[in-house]
């Protein structure tokens, strides 16, 4: 188990929300939802009164936590030599490109590429012009 939770093999902490502020309540409200068996496109609409952008993040960085939590538990198994390559089956090759580090879209092993992967979204995450954390501050062309 300590290797599942290990920071070092890409596992990040949850992104949490502030308990009483509306994005906390819509967090309750989605898990709610999800846990009750029902419909999934009833659950992912826009509740009526709320801002579609808060919602959206919510769900973005619920996203994020649960596919995280879920490639913390494989991250072991594959490893540099198991997987050399990040691919998507055998017809598709995902390559790394940042224009910082990587100008170029790179080959790179599937590990090396999901820890770039997951860092990158984490800074989209934590960016407060792409996901402020005061309610009804998103910004449109954002979404």
């Amino acid at each position: 188990l300590k290797q599942v939770f290990n920071k070092d093999k890409t596992f990040r902490p949850k992104r949490k929300f502030e308990p009483g502020t509306q994005r906390f309540e819509l967090h309750k409200r989605a898990q709610a939802s999800l846990n009750s068996g029902v419909d999934l496109k009833a659950a992912v609409q826009l509740p009526s009164g709320e801002d579609q952008n808060d919602w959206v993040a919510v769900h973005v960085v619920d996203f994020f936590n649960r596919i995280n939590l879920i490639y913390g538990t494989i991250c072991e198994f594959c490893t540099e030599r198991t997987c050399p390559v990040m691919s998507g089956g055998p017809k598709y090759e995902y390559r790394w490109q940042d224009d910082l580090k990587y100008k170029k879209p790179t080959a790179l092993p599937a590990p090396q590429y999901m820890n770039l992967l997951m860092d990158w979204i984490e800074v989209q995450i934590n960016n407060e012009d792409i996901f402020p954390t005061s309610v009804g501050k998103c910004k449109e062309e954002v979404i």
